[in-house]
């Protein structure tokens, strides 16, 4: 292992982060020369000072390696680079007021990189504009992901960027596209940035104060869910900019480089798309069951309202958003099952959404039925593909591996959480691990969308956060780490 290198490129992703304090730095000067409340400077000062510092540090320490990441640093990088972002992240929490404890502040800058949108802050209005829009802008940083930011603002990377793209859970392959990690990286966050712009103009548009469309996009594009107000969107009453929302939402749940795809004109592509049709199909008939539901059990008037906040649910949740406008938490049973199931499930892969994915639910159900066909006819070849290409054994492999992986994590982390909070109910215990594990960020019961995390104790907190980066990173980049021969000198 190359720890001058590691140094480096820690510094580099720390001056990053240094930048994007100094947005929130200046918008709290903004705020305060115009008496909009607690300004947050000093806290923003300070955590912008500490980073910048502690960057060029870092740097200092690295400056003789060269700047070529090869693969094992690259997937090292990637684990260290989000728990790092995650330390730094909590410096204005902690610096400001109300003033946040590190195991809440840690647990409140972890969820918003990780996008989870959990949160342990009770009365956002108690906060500083400045801290909320931190809040915000660490889940539009998030989403994507910082380090394919950090791929695409530096061409210098190596080999060692494919190792970055590849084990950033929004950053997945470039198949189709002949073009290098750095440029692909570019393309992505050129997208990214147009739908936010699209998003924060139409939510302007629709009667939103530039400041709340702007939060709100940071959230629903990356699909964080961090809200400025303590009612989420339900504070809005606006089904316009609800259905807006959901719109963005969804998108931030589909594959980016399928928007690369479609931006080349490849539309033959679509036709081999069976993981956003299957996504696509899933949001609109769970939406309708729950919705069926609801009206029938008497919690609506009319079908209308029932659906019209089972959409705004179904998709705030399979994409793992988390905006609420409903208290699903008072939902018959049926409608609640449907919502953790599709928890687990999630967007694509390679969108801004967490779960275990759509495309590996197919591989997964795909292989189910070969095995079961194979069962009587055992001398029969059966080929698998999924999106029109042919499914390697290897790839049958390691998703048969990372569903049973995610299902031991949810049974492990379910029970080390009913230990760590005795006083939970289990369904209270093991949705919050889900909604942990999964970056969905509310769950039932005691961390239900009426609730939040700031009861749970500060090792569960620590804990639940390990889950969000577990989770976001799809468990390889962080397992690794603890693996002694990665840390070998060459």
């Amino acid at each position: 292992m190359n720890y001058r290198l590691l140094s480096k490129v820690g510094g580099l992703l720390l001056l990053l982060l240094s930048v994007a304090m100094f947005i929130c730095l200046d918008f709290a000067y903004f705020t305060a020369e115009r008496g909009l409340g607690s300004s947050g400077v000093q806290p923003f000062g300070i955590s912008t000072a500490i980073t910048l510092i502690g960057g060029v540090i870092l740097l200092l320490l690295g400056r003789k390696s060269g700047l070529v990441v090869l693969r094992k640093e690259g997937i090292a990088i990637v684990g260290l680079g989000w728990m790092m972002c995650g330390v730094f992240g909590a410096l204005p929490y902690l610096f400001g007021q109300p003033r946040l404890g590190i195991a809440e502040a840690f647990f409140e800058s972890i969820s918003g990189f990780t996008t989870t949108g959990a949160t342990v802050i009770v009365d956002l209005d108690q906060y500083p504009r400045s801290i909320l829009l931190w809040r915000s802008l660490t889940q539009w940083l998030g989403g994507l992901g910082i380090l394919v930011l950090f791929v695409a603002l530096l061409s210098t990377l190596g080999v060692g960027s494919k190792a970055l793209f590849r084990h950033e859970s929004s950053a997945k392959s470039g198949e189709g596209l002949q073009s290098s990690i750095h440029d692909v990286a570019a393309r992505l966050w050129q997208i990214y940035v147009l739908l936010s712009a699209l998003c924060c103009a139409g939510l302007y548009v629709l009667g939103m104060s530039f400041y709340d469309a702007l939060t709100h996009t940071f959230a629903a594009i990356s699909t964080g869910g961090f809200s400025p107000r303590n009612e989420s969107v339900a504070a809005y009453g606006n089904v316009w900019i609800e259905l807006w929302l959901v719109l963005f939402m969804a998108c931030g749940g589909v594959n980016f480089m399928l928007y690369a795809w479609i931006l080349r004109r490849r539309w033959e592509r679509w036709a081999k798309e069976e993981e956003t049709r299957f996504y696509l199909w899933t949001l609109g008939i769970i939406t309708v069951v729950i919705c069926l539901d609801i009206w029938y059990m008497g919690k609506y008037a009319s079908i209308g309202a029932a659906f019209r906040v089972s959409l705004f649910q179904v998709v705030s949740i399979m994409t793992t958003t988390g905006f609420v406008t409903a208290n699903f938490d008072t939902w018959p049973p049926f409608s609640k099952l449907l919502l953790v199931i599709i928890m687990f499930v999630g967007g694509c892969a390679g969108s801004t959404a967490g779960g275990i994915k759509v495309s590996r639910w197919l591989l997964f159900v795909k292989i189910i039925r070969a095995e079961i066909i194979a069962a009587f006819r055992p001398t029969q070849v059966i080929s698998l593909h999924l999106n029109g290409n042919l499914v390697t054994d290897s790839l049958k492999s390691q998703t048969v591996f990372f569903v049973a992986l995610a299902g031991f994590f949810v049974l492990a982390g379910s029970a080390l959480m009913s230990f760590l909070e005795p006083t939970l109910s289990i369904l209270s215990s093991v949705t919050a691990v889900v909604a942990s594990l999964f970056n969905v960020g509310p769950g039932l019961e005691a961390v239900g969308p009426a609730h939040n995390y700031a009861e749970l104790s500060p090792g569960t907190l620590v804990f639940l956060s390990f889950l969000m980066v577990l989770g976001r990173l799809e468990f390889f980049a962080v397992l690794v780490l603890f693996v002694p021969s990665l840390w070998r000198k060459y």
